[in-house]
């Protein structure tokens, strides 16, 4: 993956120009919004007495940042959006080894081949859809199906989303170049309605503009806190199919942290009973434990292990060749 993907380079050399100074115990670089993960940040701090000094920024720019500073980078932690961030910063080198225990009972979908960073929670992506203008019958059974007749013009999906993204480079890698182009090329031809991101595809559901959408899973629990009678369901493809992609918001430690112990500690806060219960409850992402009360509006933990394909999260790391890809199906 090409640093020009994750940003341009006025952004770096503005991120560069800006320093971050502070005399907390830890540092880190957070790829996560600061709505969603300061109250856990927050928690942490006192339950150790451990300050933490927090760049927030798109977690793919911050990437390249870390990789533009090396071993100069004042982050002890990188706390990424996507597998792929944290897949290409492992490949440089910039990771360092996770004490082995921390993977300890955790499902393979959510721990790195490489050993240096970990799954903190995960998101699946499923189909939303119209329980009103959609049967049971018609129900995908794979992701590939939706390039049939049938689907024509009823499909919303947002091409230049990043999770979107995410889950095309998952398919290149479970069936190759050519299978995953020719999908992308029928869903156009199919007539796939473009939106720009997940909740707006959602909404179009509720809005009639299409009947299904190809979305994260978290989204809809989130209209339906507001709306308990919002017009969308939503489901797995068959188990396994590469349509139910679990990607996950990761954590590591630099490898040039000079806090390492406090840093580590850091991660297994985020692998807690609290953290975890926090990510299920309020975030309406999936745990990667078992030690949590089950969210009544997610499937079951067993089950998603079911229902996902086992994909090297590393191997997500590959923007560049996706990017290309959907640049040759006419989507960029």
């Amino acid at each position: 993956m090409q640093k020009s993907l994750f940003a341009s380079a006025t952004v770096v050399a503005a991120l560069l120009a800006s320093p971050l100074a502070s005399a907390a115990d830890l540092t880190l670089y957070s790829g996560r919004g600061e709505s969603m993960v300061q109250p856990i940040i927050e928690q942490f701090e006192k339950n150790t007495g451990l300050e933490v000094a927090v760049r927030y920024g798109d977690t793919a720019q911050l990437a390249v940042l870390v990789q533009e500073e090396g071993s100069r980078s004042p982050a002890d932690l990188f706390w990424g959006q996507d597998a792929g961030a944290m897949g290409e910063l492992s490949k440089a080198g910039l990771l360092a080894e996770l004490p082995a225990d921390i993977y300890e009972g955790l499902p393979t979908i959510y721990t790195s081949e490489s050993g240096n960073w970990v799954a903190a929670s995960g998101r699946a992506r499923v189909f939303a859809y119209s329980p009103e203008r959609v049967s049971e019958a018609e129900h995908p059974e794979s992701i590939f199906d939706l390039i049939d007749d049938r689907y024509e013009g009823r499909v919303g999906w947002a091409p230049t989303n990043g999770s979107f993204q995410s889950f095309v480079t998952a398919m290149r890698i479970e069936h190759g170049d050519e299978r995953t182009l020719a999908w992308l090329e029928g869903m156009k031809d199919n007539g796939a309605v473009i939106f720009s991101n997940n909740s707006t595809q959602v909404q179009g559901v509720a809005d009639g503009e299409i009947d299904f959408g190809l979305v994260n899973n978290y989204y809809l629990p989130r209209f339906l806190a507001s709306d308990a009678d919002f017009p969308v369901e939503q489901g797995f493809f068959a188990d396994g199919d590469i349509g139910n992609l679990v990607n996950v918001a990761g954590i590591g430690v630099l490898a040039s942290s000079d806090s390492q112990d406090a840093a580590v500690e850091f991660v297994r806060f985020l692998l807690s009973p609290a953290a975890q219960q926090y990510f299920t409850t309020n975030v309406y992402e999936y745990p990667v434990t078992r030690d949590v009360i089950q969210n009544p509006v997610l499937e079951d933990f067993d089950r998603l292990l079911e229902v996902s394909p086992q994909i090297d999260l590393d191997d997500l790391d590959d923007l560049e060749g996706t990017l290309n890809l959907l640049r040759d199906a006419g989507l960029l």
